[in-house]
């Protein structure tokens, strides 16, 4: 190759590389194996291949993606499905164009000990409790229990507004908590409580569940047509990248400690929860099953939160398949 040939070359190969379309992503939480297939389709260059540049933001207890994409500090966020209906129904017009996560991972676990076995224990007991969208479900429930949720009386159950750990069931200030199957549960066992001690209540078995990590954009940033396709270009790479999380969960643990610039996270961790979010991602392919999205509307429409309620009405325009069909088929 001549040099004016290579010259040529290297002077088209810069201009590719500066039309890659740069894209935001908010993460929900912070930086772990929850979001391991964005960051696996980073580090595999999934994106790149797709002409995009992606900034992965991680979340924490202070950071509500609903409100960093409104501000224009994202183009797309990961959420529960609860707190983006709730954001529709307040005048925030956000969509979700694909779902990753087929099932969901929330729970209640309760200590045998303390003489809980099955629902009909609840009342008088303590519960821990999350907040910020995620405490609709266990609203669902308490109301199709007849149970109240104010610990006025032994016909109630009192509501303890838990942190994101499961150290109220370890210190004994809970009689049953929230988990993730991914994360609190493996607190409890770590604090050498055995599965054999615990009751456990999955939210979608007893009826309530809801949709959780799903990907959302604001409805009108989708009439741009080049907007939309960087929409089918990521979802398709970021399927790609939790896909392969699946089929290589060590390495996709190793790039999540790899991303974790506060070095909280530790290797045998990510690599339990890479195991079990691989468990809610397995089946889907980032559709939205409108029957899974059914069922959170209807839990959420009969949460029962005076203070707070998740949505009053039935939302409209709260997803599309355009996303998904064009990246995935």
């Amino acid at each position: 190759m001549t040099k004016i040939a290579a010259g040529a070359a290297l002077g088209l190969w810069g201009t590719m590389a500066q039309a890659a379309d740069d894209l935001t992503l908010q993460l929900k939480w912070v930086t772990q194996a929850q979001f391991a297939g964005y960051y696996v389709a980073k580090d595999k260059g999934f994106y790149e291949e797709e002409g995009l540049n992606v900034t992965i933001k991680p979340g924490g207890p202070d950071i509500a993606p609903e409100q960093v994409i409104v501000g224009g500090g994202a183009d797309v966020i990961v959420t529960w499905m609860a707190a983006g209906l709730a954001a529709r129904e307040r005048g925030v017009p956000l969509v979700n164009i694909a779902q990753p996560f087929k099932t969901g991972g929330l729970q209640v676990n309760c200590l045998k000990s303390t003489g809980v076995e099955s629902t009909d224990d609840f009342a008088g007991r303590t519960m821990g409790v999350w907040f910020y969208g995620n405490e609709y479900p266990f609203y669902a429930w308490m109301a199709s229990l007849g149970l109240e949720t104010d610990g006025a009386d032994d016909n109630g159950v009192t509501v303890l507004k838990q942190a994101f750990s499961a150290d109220p069931l370890i210190q004994g200030q809970a009689d049953c908590i929230s988990t993730m199957t991914y994360n609190e549960y493996r607190q409890i066992l770590q604090a050498g409580i055995t599965p054999e001690e615990l009751v456990t209540f999955n939210y979608l078995d007893m009826g309530f569940g809801m949709l959780e990590d799903g990907l959302y954009v604001l409805e009108d940033d989708l009439e741009d047509p080049a907007f939309k396709d960087k929409m089918v270009r990521f979802v398709r790479a970021s399927m790609k990248g939790w896909k392969y999380a699946e089929e290589h969960q060590e390495e996709a643990a190793e790039i999540v400690i790899e991303n974790d610039a506060s070095g909280a996270q530790e290797l045998d961790h990510q690599l339990y929860m890479v195991g079990e979010v691989a468990k809610l991602t397995a089946g889907s392919n980032g559709t939205l099953d409108e029957a899974d999205y059914a069922q959170t509307v209807n839990t959420l429409l009969s949460a029962v939160s005076e203070e707070n309620p998740a949505i009053t009405k039935e939302p409209e325009g709260a997803w599309t398949h355009a996303i998904t069909d064009e990246a995935l088929n």
